[in-house]
């Protein structure tokens, strides 16, 4: 066990298990034809606090004799998540430009659906999807992606920051090293 190793470099393995989870996840949905399912993606931010909440443990058992701060939990946690995001907004991209380039269009069409369930008329939602197909492109996507990760991946990591913090002395408190 070693205390000197950076927050960056210890989670660089727990960032890519969190990525790689969520492109398995979002592969499953796609060929279930459920990618469009809302309700499937929540089940999915349930998932990345769950997996979250043994990584950033795994993090303090490992490189900090088993005590963490409230605040290095948090940091530990949003440094995964960020290594998370970037995966997910490469994946997004390719996923969207090379993949299906037709799930854009799927997304528009859901959303234009919808716009008709809420009673706005023809003129607003044509003008509502012409701004949304000048937004909705690959890149785009992917930015969102990743700006999206790291904002949610903070709300996840104060939450499991709560229930991995475990505070105490390491210096006292730690097991000697052989």
């Amino acid at each position: 066990m070693e205390n000197n190793v950076s927050v960056w470099k210890a989670n660089v393995t727990n960032g890519l298990i969190l990525g790689l989870i969520g492109i398995v996840y979002t592969l499953v949905l796609y060929f279930l034809g459920l990618s469009t399912n809302k309700s499937l993606g929540y089940v999915f931010f349930f998932i990345q606090i769950f997996v979250l909440f043994f990584l950033v443990r795994s993090y303090r058992d490992n490189y900090l004799y088993g005590y963490i701060t409230f605040g290095k939990a948090v940091g530990a946690g949003v440094v995964i998540c960020l290594y998370c995001s970037v995966i997910a907004s490469i994946f997004t991209y390719i996923l969207y430009k090379f993949i299906d380039t037709g799930l854009i269009d799927k997304m528009i069409a859901l959303s234009e659906e919808a716009s008709l369930k809420r009673g706005f008329s023809q003129e607003q939602i044509d003008l509502g999807m012409k701004f949304t197909r000048k937004i909705m492109t690959p890149p785009v996507l992917a930015f969102f992606s990743l700006a999206g990760g790291v904002f949610f991946g903070t709300i996840m990591s104060l939450i499991t920051a709560i229930f991995v913090r475990k505070e105490g002395n390491p210096l006292i408190d730690a097991p000697e090293v052989k």
